[in-house]
C-alpha cells in the first residue's frame, strides 16, 4: 500500500436503488432479506438494521419502468450485506431456503456468500467474512479468492433452531460489484486517482479492489460486454453509491486528487459526488 492510497478505513455506505414498485421492493428487502424499514415518503424508502442511524439501501420508485434483464449494462451487479458471524449467514440461509427463491452460493475462501436478485433484477449478495488471518495472499500483494461450494449444512448447523428476526444488528455494505464499460480507464480512476489497491483479478475481465487490505470494498468487471452502455435512468438499476472516508482530511484529499485529474464533480453540502469512467455515479461522504 502506497503513500497515495485512499486511507485505509474507508468503507461502502449507503447504495440507492431505483425499483418499478416501491411497495413490491419494500415487502422484498424486509420479509426475504431481512432489512427494516427506516423511512418512507412518496415514491421512496430507507432501510437498515437494529442499532443503525444510518440505512443501508435506499430504494427510489420510477415511474413506467423499462425492466432489463441481467448483464445487459453497465451498473450494479451486486452489492453486499456482511453479517457480524456464520450463524447470521446460516440463519439468512434458512430462511432464504424457507421462502423458495432462487439460491446462489460461493465459498470464496475469505468468506462465504449467498447470491439473490430482487424483483427488479439488482443483484444481492449476503455474506460472513473468515477471520482476516486466515486469508492467504501471495508474493504479488494479491488474496487468494475461490469459487467452491458453500458447507450449507455447516451453515445450518450454525443456526440450530434459532428464530431468524431479519438481519441483525452490525450487518453493514460490505462491499459492491460493479459492471463497467471497460477496465483500463476504471482501473485508471479507481487506482491511480482515488488510491484504492488492487486485491485480485480474473485474466481481463475483473478487478478486485480495496483499502486498508480488506478482501475488496469493490469489485469491477466487464461480464455485462466491453463497451456496455450505462444502464439507463428510466430502467430500475444502481442510482449511486456511497464512499465513506473516515476524515475531512481523507475527504479532501480525494477532492485534491479528482481535482487534479479534471475529473467533473459537484459537492452537495458536505458529499462530494461525481462518476466513474462508466457513468455511475459515486458519492464521498464522512
Amino acid at each position: 500500500m502506497s503513500s497515495a492510497s485512499i486511507a485505509a478505513d474507508t468503507k461502502i455506505g449507503i447504495v440507492q436503488l431505483r425499483v418499478s414498485n416501491l411497495k413490491e421492493s419494500i415487502r422484498f428487502y424486509s420479509e426475504i432479506v431481512g432489512l427494516q424499514l427506516m423511512m418512507q415518503q412518496e415514491g421512496v424508502a430507507a432501510l437498515g438494521v437494529p442499532g443503525a442511524a444510518k440505512p443501508l439501501l435506499q430504494l427510489r420508485e420510477i415511474a413506467d419502468a423499462v425492466p432489463r434483464p441481467r448483464r445487459s449494462g453497465a451498473g450494479l451487479y451486486h452489492f453486499a450485506l456482511l453479517v457480524p458471524d456464520r450463524k447470521s449467514l446460516g440463519l439468512s440461509l434458512r430462511h432464504l431456503k424457507s421462502t423458495g427463491i432462487h439460491i446462489g452460493h460461493s465459498d470464496h475462501l475469505v468468506s462465504e456468500a449467498l447470491y439473490i436478485t430482487d424483483p427488479d433484477n439488482n443483484g444481492i449478495e449476503i455474506y460472513c467474512d473468515r477471520p482476516r488471518n486466515t486469508w492467504q495472499w501471495d508474493e504479488q500483494g494479491h488474496v487468494q479468492m475461490g469459487l467452491d461450494p458453500i458447507d450449507q449444512d455447516g451453515l445450518l448447523a450454525e443456526a440450530g433452531d434459532a428464530p431468524w428476526i431479519g438481519l441483525p444488528e452490525g450487518t453493514t455494505v460490505g462491499h459492491i460489484h460493479l459492471h463497467v464499460t471497460e477496465l483500463p480507464t476504471t482501473e485508471h480512476f479507481y487506482i491511480d486517482v482515488l488510491g484504492f489497491d488492487i486485491v485480485a483479478s480474473m485474466s481481463d475481465s475483473a478487478l478486485f479492489i480495496s483499502a486498508g487490505g480488506y478482501h475488496h470494498h469493490i469489485g469491477l468487471n466487464v461480464w455485462a460486454g466491453i463497451g456496455a452502455p450505462l444502464t439507463p435512468a428510466n430502467a430500475p438499476g444502481l442510482d449511486y453509491y456511497q464512499i465513506v472516508l473516515p476524515s475531512e482530511a481523507a475527504q479532501m484529499a480525494v477532492f485534491v486528487r479528482l481535482q487534479a485529474a479534471s475529473v467533473p464533480l459537484r459537492t452537495e453540502g458536505s458529499t462530494i459526488v461525481t462518476h466513474d469512467p462508466s457513468g455511475i455515479e459515486v458519492h464521498f461522504i464522512v
